[in-house]
């Protein structure tokens, strides 16, 4: 799986975590399920948020809409209570509908098979239009995607044009799942802020890497290679954002840190365009128990932990939050904005060149960045 490190391109200047992935956040999965039948080149992927039910253990979350063309669902309540509590999963704009259904009967009888009987859930479902490789209007996604999608969940996790990403494109080049981490020190204690982008916005001739105006020249060369025009699009499309740290923040702090995600995208050349579609979401692990990161006390049986997780307690009347200070927040906002940003590249540096619905086609990036493409590593 290619990531910017393999093509020699640095961003920023904080390290990045073991796995340079959403999945060095402790408690953090991501799963897909793909579709390549007849013209549909589509797929899902979900963000499970802790290894327990989130609906018991829901996460503290803030949102963010930088530009409001999108379907996503969920949000109204997310951004009045302030927590996630089902996994974030994310579609294509016409099986919205379809994946959020699945999300609620999925977490219905996970609830139920742990003793809990819900009558209301809030499923968080995000989507880009992929309708230039897939055809769209076939709806194939349901209950059996979702589910395969959850129980492929691991820390580690495909990236580029696979699950929600099959079908993206991003930069008038094909895009899709990106992911990138960094690890921040504050007061001599680690914390961990890692993101994850499903791409599908962008003009190719506005492309920057490493700051360096590229998408010209590869325009130039993918019209030098294929003898036509390279399609210069307007910036629409839309891109999903997902934000976890383990940073005790509260949701307030998270949605000023989901708004530093747009400094990534700025960075790459997006001017933000009329027909793309920006959410932000962002959550912390901090506050979740042991029992939802998947630990159990020595001598408990599997059986009785899962019990003690399930059973409804009364919450306290009051709360003791630890909480960073919101002077400190500045290490969080650099280690978003060089998230965003490497996990867009990644997301197209992982992707290969598809050729889909009509015929139309995508160029990789990865094939343009090295010696043998048309822009030479030193470019950038």
């Amino acid at each position: 799986m290619a990531k910017c490190g393999d093509y020699g391109i640095r961003v920023g200047e904080l390290p990045s975590g073991q796995l340079d992935s959403i999945g060095d956040v402790a408690g953090v999965s991501v799963g897909h399920a793909t579709v390549d039948s007849g013209e549909s080149h589509t797929g899902l992927t979900v963000v499970v948020p802790c290894a327990a039910n989130p609906f018991i253990h829901k996460v503290e979350a803030g949102a963010w809409v930088l530009n409001g063309f999108g379907k996503t669902l969920g949000l109204v309540q997310l951004e009045e209570l302030g927590t996630i509590e089902t996994p974030i999963a994310l579609t294509n704009t016409l099986n919205t509908w379809l994946v959020a259904d699945a999300l609620a009967g999925a977490m219905i009888d996970r609830c139920a098979g742990e003793g809990l009987e819900v009558s209301s859930i809030n499923p968080v479902v995000c989507e880009c239009n992929d309708s230039y490789l897939s055809r769209i209007q076939d709806r194939v996604l349901g209950r059996a995607e979702l589910d395969a999608a959850l129980a492929s969940a691991s820390p580690r996790f495909a990236e580029g044009a696979v699950g929600a990403g099959r079908g993206m494109s991003c930069h008038g080049l094909k895009g899709g799942i990106g992911s990138a981490s960094r690890i921040i020190t504050i007061e001599g204690e680690n914390f961990t802020l890692g993101v994850l982008v499903l791409s599908n916005y962008g003009r190719l001739r506005d492309l920057r890497v490493g700051g360096r105006l590229v998408g010209p020249a590869i325009a130039a060369a993918i019209e030098s290679r294929s003898r036509e025009a390279a399609r210069d699009m307007p910036d629409r499309g839309s891109i999903i954002s997902i934000l976890a740290t383990d940073l005790p923040l509260c949701s307030r702090q998270l949605t000023r840190v989901a708004k530093r995600l747009s400094v990534g995208l700025a960075r790459l050349g997006s001017y933000i365009g009329h027909g793309s579609g920006e959410i932000m979401i962002a959550f912390s692990t901090a506050g979740i128990s042991d029992a939802a990161s998947g630990a159990s006390p020595a001598g408990a049986s599997a059986a009785s932990s899962a019990a003690r997780a399930a059973a409804p307690k009364a919450a306290p009347a009051f709360r003791a939050l630890r909480l960073l200070d919101d002077s400190r927040l500045d290490a969080a906002f650099r280690a978003a904005a060089e998230c965003e940003e490497e996990s867009v590249l990644n997301s197209m540096l992982a992707a290969g060149p598809l050729s889909g619905f009509r015929g139309h086609r995508r160029e990789s990036l990865r094939d343009y960045v090295g010696p043998i493409g048309g822009v030479p590593r030193a470019e950038l």
